[in-house]
C-alpha cells in the first residue's frame, strides 16, 4: 500500500469519507490517536490540533502592495510556465485549481476558472494566504512541505472542516543546487482527484521543475549544503555527493577556517579534549580521497577553492539586513545531529545571530515563520514577543502560560520534583 495515496483500490470513496470524519470528530473530541488512518494523515491531525482549531481560516499574510513584489522574485517564479504547461488544462477545465506556494506556505499563484476560484475564496484558498499546517491544518500543499514528500490530503482528511470538501495532491519542489525547499505545486479538485494519476503527475511536474533549475544555474564554484541536514550535500560541477558525518564536520569547519587548520586544530574541534590524533589523520585522508587534491590541500588543511556554503548566505543577507529573506533561505540548524565542539559552536552562533534579528525586526510574519519551524515551536521569548505584537491572539497566550509552566518545573530542584 502506498501510504502518500488517498484511497486503495477497492475503496468506496463516500464510506472512506464518512469513516475518516467519524475518526476526525472523535479525535476533536479528545479520543486520543485515531485507528485506521494513514500514519501520515494522524501526524499531522497532531500537529494542527497543536495549534488552530478545526473552524480556523487560513490567514492572509501577504497584501496584494506586496504580493507581486514577493513572489516576482521567488525561484518558483522562473518555473510557472512549467506548471502551467503541465497542470495549466486540469486548472482551465473548470473542475481544479492549480496553486504554488513557498516553503512557509504562503500561496504565491492560485489559477483556475473563475467559478472554481469563487469557491476557493471561501476558505481564503487565495494568493497570500498562509497554508502551512500551523495555520490552516492538514492539506496537500502544506503537509507536502512538513514531510517533504508528495501526497494526496483526501476529503475530511483535511484537519479543518471548512476544507473538507475538497480534494488536492501536493509535491514539494527543491533548489536542486542546494537541496534546499523552495515551496510546494498543488492541485485541488473534487473526491475523483484521490487517484494514482493525480499524484504522479504533481510529482513529475516537481521533478521537472527542478531539473529546469539545475539546468538554469548551473554553479561556477563548488556548493555544500549543510542547514537542516546531518549530512552535508556537495555539489561540484554539476554532480552531487552526500558526504557522512565527520566528513562533512571536517568539511564545515574547513570552510570557516580558509587560512587553513593543523591536525590538531581539526581534532579538537571535532573531538575536544579526547581527540585521536590517528582518527583525524585518516578521517583526513579519506576526505582527500572523496575531494580530490584539486579542492583539499594539506600541511595545513585548507580548500582550494571557495565553496558556497549556504549558512554563508545566510549571514551575507543578515549582514544586508534582508532578515525576511535569511530566515527563508534558512531550512534549520547546521548540521543539527553533531556534538563536535566546533560545529556546535558555529550552529549556536548563526542560530542566534539569525533569532536576535527576527525579535529585532518586531515584524510579525517574521515571527510566525519562526514559531511555525520545529526549532522555534517552543522558543518561549519568541512566542512573548509574538503575544506582545498580537494581543488579542488566544494561541500565543496560551502557548506563553504553557511553556512558562513547562520551563518553571524544569528548573526547580530535583529534590522538589
Amino acid at each position: 500500500m502506498n501510504p502518500w495515496l488517498a484511497l486503495t483500490p477497492g475503496d468506496d470513496p463516500a464510506e472512506r469519507i464518512r469513516q475518516v470524519g467519524r475518526a476526525h470528530q472523535s479525535f476533536l473530541a479528545g479520543e486520543g490517536r485515531p485507528d485506521r488512518m494513514r500514519e501520515v494523515v494522524a501526524d499531522s491531525w497532531a500537529r494542527s490540533a497543536a495549534w488552530i482549531g478545526a473552524d480556523s481560516t487560513a490567514p492572509i499574510e501577504i497584501g496584494d502592495a506586496d504580493l507581486e513584489a514577493y513572489r516576482s522574485a521567488h525561484p518558483l517564479a522562473r518555473v510557472m510556465p512549467i506548471f502551467r504547461d503541465l497542470l495549466g488544462g486540469l486548472a482551465e477545465d473548470g473542475d481544479h485549481i492549480l496553486a504554488v506556494c513557498d516553503a512557509h506556505g504562503r500561496l504565491l499563484w492560485v489559477e483556475g476558472h473563475p467559478s472554481t476560484l469563487r469557491g476557493a475564496e471561501s476558505m481564503n484558498f487565495v494568493p497570500g494566504a498562509r497554508w502551512d499546517e500551523a495555520h490552516a491544518g492538514t492539506n496537500a500543499p502544506g503537509t507536502a512541505l512538513a514531510v517533504d514528500h508528495a501526497l494526496q490530503i483526501f476529503a475530511t482528511e483535511h484537519f479543518t472542516h471548512p476544507v473538507q470538501r475538497w480534494t488536492c495532491a501536493a509535491a514539494p519542489v527543491h533548489d536542486p543546487a542546494t537541496g534546499r525547499l523552495l515551496g510546494a505545486i498543488d492541485v485541488t479538485g473534487g473526491d475523483h482527484l484521490a487517484n494514482p494519476h493525480s499524484l504522479a503527475l504533481v510529482r513529475a511536474t516537481a521533478l521537472a521543475a527542478e531539473a529546469y533549475l539545475g539546468a538554469d544555474r548551473v554553479p561556477d564554484r563548488p556548493a555544500v549544503s549543510v542547514l537542516g541536514r546531518d549530512e552535508a550535500l556537495l555539489t561540484v560541477g554539476g554532480k552531487r555527493m552526500r558526504l557522512g558525518r565527520r566528513h562533512s564536520e571536517l568539511l564545515v569547519l574547513l570552510t570557516v577556517h580558509p587560512e587553513g587548520r593543523t591536525g590538531d586544530q581539526l581534532g579538537f574541534d571535532l573531538y575536544g579534549d579526547d581527540v585521536n590524533p590517528v582518527t583525524v589523520r585518516a578521517e583526513l585522508s579519506r576526505l582527500r580521497r572523496i575531494l580530490g587534491p584539486e579542492l583539499l590541500d594539506s600541511r595545513p588543511y585548507r580548500l582550494r577553492a571557495e565553496l558556497d556554503v549556504d549558512f554563508g548566505a545566510v549571514a551575507r543577507l543578515l549582514d544586508h539586513g534582508r532578515v525576511a529573506e535569511a530566515l527563508s533561505a534558512y531550512p534549520g540548524g547546521l548540521l543539527p545531529g553533531s556534538d563536535a565542539p566546533g560545529v556546535v559552536r558555529l550552529r549556536r552562533r548563526i542560530d542566534d545571530r539569525l533569532r536576535t534579528a527576527v525579535l529585532a525586526a518586531g515584524d510579525r510574519r517574521l515571527v510566525q515563520s519562526w514559531l511555525s519551524s520545529p526549532w522555534g515551536a517552543d522558543d518561549l521569548e519568541i512566542w512573548e514577543a509574538y503575544a506582545a505584537l498580537v494581543p488579542t491572539d488566544p494561541i500565543a497566550a496560551r502557548r506563553v502560560a504553557e511553556l512558562s509552566r513547562e520551563y518553571a518545573l524544569c528548573n526547580l530542584p530535583a529534590t522538589s520534583l
